[in-house]
């Protein structure tokens, strides 16, 4: 009987009260105290909340997914490019957001097992467990290199450890694995972390191991900037990127990056001892030899391996890019860590730059007093003076990897100075032990070899055409050089070699690829072509372009022909090309058997033409790429945090406010703005009203949009006011 009083009260008192919202009591759960004893009632009315809402679970993933992770990288980026300079001390808030982890398993998932994961397919049992490793982590009980006990593991692998024999345990222990699944999230977390602060330190003159920079990058660069040296000296640092010291490797990090955390996380990874397979040295491996190697079947979850005309292509790869840094337990950190350490070179090489350069009044090329200018005519950007003793004196400096060259304007002297403050630079920061052979000083007359390229230069007479006092156009032959970058042919048929697709020097000879006889010839010339549009792609800087690559499918369709030959049976060359044409496009041989033959299936459109190998001919290959390269050539995504960063700055609008209002200009929002208060204000529709408009009242309106003060603004609002209401009785 007195329920419902009490109820209404209580309604009443949660209505009308203004602190009722410090309870959290939910109204759902009202009714809950209706049938509560007074004391109850007692409480809920003197704003004790009993019932409040749980905290969030720490162990539960999904109240730590509060954002995405390619959004939480970006701002990293963002934010270390916009204060590249300073000193890191708090990087363990970014090791323990969830979000970076699950983005690094959807990669490291995605790699292991080929297909890409989505968020919403992770099982919460994996992220249950991609919570546990973060928790080891943060509370130093991960160790590297685990090999029987893990916090997650790939889904690919279904052993059940627990359960294994003492002999496959030994195995495990003693012989070489890959690196474990959980180990490579740790690393693609802590790059994740690390490249974007190094990224912004880092120097513009190292190419390899970063994103947006190819070995096409270096050639542009070395066509654009080493147009003018003479001397050049070609170092080889990549004994470096076998391992460096512990010691040496922390050093370098903690410059920059002096979070205890992070800096164990490394330290750990690289003392850990790596598990190699040991073979005595009187066991010898037994080479099998097999005539037929029988089709593998692949597993459901193993990804595919790289296709033929791929990993063919892998084999052409130059001597500079050949070598990845591996270091311990790190992984895809290696490269990063490498280019820490060698960062330090490349900053000593920049103040060589400065203390070398030498102007000269004389020389009207590089003229400038930072010895920056744009060097080379503008409208043949590669030709350049000869040098002498009146010309600039003037270095450069390029590394890709481990491999360095440094180009040097000016006498030979010059590059020995430097060549031996080098070798003691790299002596005592390094301890590297270089000698003068490791660092040869060749003039660029004999052709130096950088990325299986030659930097040679060609000696040429233009016509220089000026115009004299009195005006008469007068035409002399100049004198200059003109830096050439080929393709090494004796490199490419090096590769060629190692391949087996040929054999020889002098006069090279196609060797049958017998790896692809059991496919079918539409399938093997699709293969080839696509490794022959690579390649193209590959010598697209090249100035012999056009006869490499037409070397390239010399050998490759020699190759084909004489696989068609001996598969069926041909004989010869002249009988594959006399059926097959030029091009190897027609079909070489039925299947007997099949019904319909192939030629009918062809003609009924069932099947699809066989396609002929591309680049028989020299016309058909393009051209080399001469496209102009800038001076200060950025990446694209660095190009887009700076002028995101620019444009973020307050400072930039108003310089750019500044500039309107100093040439008396509109921006295009303002004249919209203008456009819409004047309708709203006059009635009339805007192509009325702009005919009706004199110039007077529009140079007042824009007055009034740069800010004159209130009086005038009610002087033009009145003369506009009348102007509208005589115009309105106009009409």
């Amino acid at each position: 009987m007195h329920r419902r009083p009490l109820t209404l009260l209580s309604h009443h008192f949660l209505f009308s009260n203004p602190l009722r919202s410090l309870t959290s009591t939910p109204l759902l759960h009202f009714p809950n105290y209706i049938n509560a004893p007074s004391s109850t009632h007692h409480r809920f009315l003197s704003f004790t909340p009993h019932h409040r809402r749980p905290p969030p679970d720490p162990n539960d993933p999904a109240t730590l997914l509060k954002e995405d992770g390619v959004s939480l990288c970006c701002h990293m980026w963002i934010d270390n490019f916009r204060h590249p300079d300073r000193v890191l001390t708090n990087l363990a808030s970014f090791l323990r957001r969830f979000e970076l982890w699950v983005l690094a398993y959807q990669k490291v998932s995605t790699d292991e097992t080929g297909a890409y994961t989505p968020r919403s397919s992770i099982q919460r049992s994996q992220l249950e467990d991609l919570l546990a490793l973060r928790n080891a982590v943060l509370d130093g009980k991960f160790k590297w290199g685990a090999r029987l006990k893990f916090f997650i593991k790939s889904p690919k692998d279904k052993l059940d450890y627990d359960s294994l024999s003492k002999r496959k345990i030994k195995a495990i222990l003693t012989t070489t694995q890959p690196a474990p699944f959980q180990d490579k999230i740790v690393q693609e977390v802590l790059l994740m972390i690390l490249e974007p602060i190094y990224e912004s330190r880092f120097s513009q003159k190292s190419y390899a191991f970063r994103p947006g920079r190819t070995p096409h990058t270096v050639l542009r660069v070395i066509r654009r900037s080493f147009a003018g040296y003479l001397w050049y000296i070609k170092g080889d640092l990549s004994t470096l990127l076998d391992g460096m010291k512990v010691g040496m490797v922390i050093n370098a990090v903690m410059r920059d990056v002096r979070d205890k955390l992070i800096v164990d996380l490394l330290k750990a990874a690289l003392v850990t001892p790596v598990v190699t397979t040991q073979f005595d040295d009187g066991e010898k491996k037994k080479k099998k030899s097999r005539k037929y190697q029988k089709k593998r079947v692949l597993a459901e979850d193993e990804p595919k391996p790289d296709p033929y005309w791929l990993d063919t292509f892998f084999g052409f790869a130059p001597e500079e890019a050949e070598k990845v840094p591996s270091f311990g337990h790190c992984g895809i950190l290696s490269p990063l860590l490498a280019n820490i350490c060698l960062d330090e070179l490349d900053r000593w090489m920049e103040g060589k730059i400065k203390e070398f350069y030498v102007p000269s009044k004389s020389d009207v090329i590089w003229n400038s007093e930072q010895g920056e200018a744009e060097q080379g005519n503008t409208s043949w950007p590669e030709f350049v003076p000869t040098s002498g003793p009146d010309k600039t004196r003037k270095i450069d400096y390029i590394r890709y990897g481990g491999h360095i060259l440094i180009g040097v304007r000016g006498p030979r002297a010059d590059a020995a100075t430097l060549r031996k403050q080098l070798i003691e630079f790299c002596d005592q920061r390094y301890m590297l032990k270089l000698d003068n052979e490791s660092l040869p000083i060749e003039h660029i007359t004999k052709g130096i070899m950088f990325l299986d390229h030659v930097l040679c230069r060609r000696v040429v007479y233009p016509t220089l055409r000026y115009t004299a006092t009195g005006g008469k156009i007068i035409s002399e032959k100049g004198v200059g050089t003109l830096l050439s970058v080929t393709a090494s042919l004796k490199q490419c048929i090096k590769q060629f070699r190692k391949l087996s697709f040929l054999k020889g020097d002098r006069d090279p000879d196609p060797q049958p690829c017998f790896r692809m006889f059991h496919a079918t010839q539409a399938h093997t010339n699709a293969q080839m072509n696509k490794f022959l549009s690579t390649m193209v792609e590959w010598y697209r800087y090249a100035d012999n372009r056009k006869k490499i690559v037409n070397f390239c499918s010399y050998i490759i369709r020699g190759s084909l022909a004489k696989l068609y030959a001996a598969k069926y049976k041909l004989r010869s060359r002249a009988k594959v090309y006399k059926i097959g044409s030029r091009n190897l496009s027609r079909p070489l041989k039925e299947k007997k058997g099949q019904s319909p033959e192939y030629q009918n299936l062809l003609r009924m459109g069932l099947a699809e033409s066989i396609d002929g190998l591309q680049y028989t001919r020299m016309s058909l290959v393009p051209e080399a790429d001469y496209t102009p390269f800038p001076s200060n050539w950025r990446p694209d995504h660095e190009k887009s945090l700076l002028e995101y960063i620019k444009l973020e700055d307050p400072k930039t609008l108003e310089e750019q406010q500044d500039f309107i209002r100093e040439h008396g200009l509109v921006s295009p929002q303002d004249y919209v703005s203008m456009l819409v208060w004047n309708y709203k204000k006059n009635a009339l529709p805007m192509d009325q009203l702009s005919l009706l408009k004199s110039n007077e009242s529009i140079t007042g309106n824009q007055h009034l949009l740069l800010g004159l003060n209130q009086d005038d603004h009610d002087h033009i609002s009145k003369e506009e006011e009348s102007d509208g209401r005589m115009n309105a009785a106009e009409m």
